[in-house]
């Protein structure tokens, strides 16, 4: 299965990752964790009982909102020229609803806020904004936080019209695909992905989000301190075959899987033409250091 796209496939080229934002069973325990581990502190107080977290005082990374464990919605930082424009227009042209981004999410713009918020072919929101500032970020003691929020991998039951959504009409380019077409991995920058979309067999859904590491030595760091901390490794050290970086997974108190990478590929299409990818579903495509799987990874192939 050959997942298809259009000439608004890669429209975008500076859009990076911007925010995730989960419903979690215990706030204050997720908060506490995620201070713990990760080293995101709190940014603000939510009307609702949530809370806002991030590093230095630049825009935050995570909003944590009570409930049953879900995705509340994700978000995309803009710095193409005339990108929020574009988005919306291809958007609205395609028969989606489109609102005005709250303001709240755009107080550490930089120059004018724009921001738009679309629901997603699963009905999940999606936040797309101008630049914000991001002090605190890409500085850090990489043995102790990581350096910035990487990826998000989105959980659905139908890979093809997530990818019509976000590459044929948002501007996204798939990099990789695994050629049973329940695997996909998007780009809207230099790096491999931005996004990534997996058949989990239900919609709505978040399968991982991922954070920066500088080097391979911050991993061997960082599975000693998980360890001190009581926090199990799932899955890993490996290197995934597509993107080609490092990898080692953990889970937060609601169950998130959560991945610090290292090493990813990076895209020049302002330079170079490149062809998508169509790995074989197995083990070995997504862990080429011996296939390994986590308990909740699956692929189609068992070899």
């Amino acid at each position: 299965m050959v997942l298809q796209e259009n000439d608004t496939a890669g429209t975008l080229r500076k859009t990076a990752v911007s925010h995730i934002g989960f419903r979690v069973p215990d706030v204050a325990q997720a908060a506490a964790f995620y201070n713990r581990v990760l080293g995101l502190r709190k940014h603000a107080d939510l009307p609702d009982g949530g809370v806002r977290l991030g590093w230095g005082s630049g825009h935050h990374v995570m909003e944590l909102l009570p409930g049953a464990k879900g995705l509340a919605h994700y978000g995309f930082e803009v710095r193409d020229d005339a990108g929020i424009a574009g988005i919306r227009e291809r958007l609205e042209a395609a028969g989606h609803a489109v609102e005005t981004l709250d303001a709240s999410y755009l107080d550490a713009a930089v120059g004018t806020p724009e921001g738009l918020l679309v629901h997603d072919p699963d009905g999940t929101p999606v936040h797309f904004h101008s630049a914000v500032e991001r002090d605190g970020e890409n500085a850090a003691d990489t043995g102790r936080r990581p350096v910035k929020f990487q990826h998000t991998t989105l959980g659905t039951t139908d890979v093809q019209r997530l990818v019509d959504f976000f590459s044929n009409t948002v501007g996204f380019r798939i990099s990789d695909q695994l050629s049973d077409g329940r695997f996909c991995w998007l780009r809207s920058d230099k790096d491999h992905h931005t996004l990534a979309i997996v058949n989990v067999g239900s919609a709505g859904d978040i399968d991982h989000y991922s954070y920066d590491l500088a080097e391979w030595e911050d991993f061997k760091t960082w599975c000693d301190r998980l360890t001190e901390l009581d926090v199990d490794v799932t899955w890993g050290p490996g290197r995934h075959g597509p993107g080609n970086n490092l990898f080692v997974f953990f889970d937060d108190p609601a169950g998130n899987h959560i991945e610090l990478s290292a090493e990813m590929e990076k895209f020049y299409d302002d330079t170079v033409t490149y062809q998508a990818r169509r790995w074989t579903p197995t083990p070995n495509s997504v862990n080429l250091w011996g296939g390994q799987l986590a308990s909740w990874r699956k692929t189609s192939e068992s070899k």
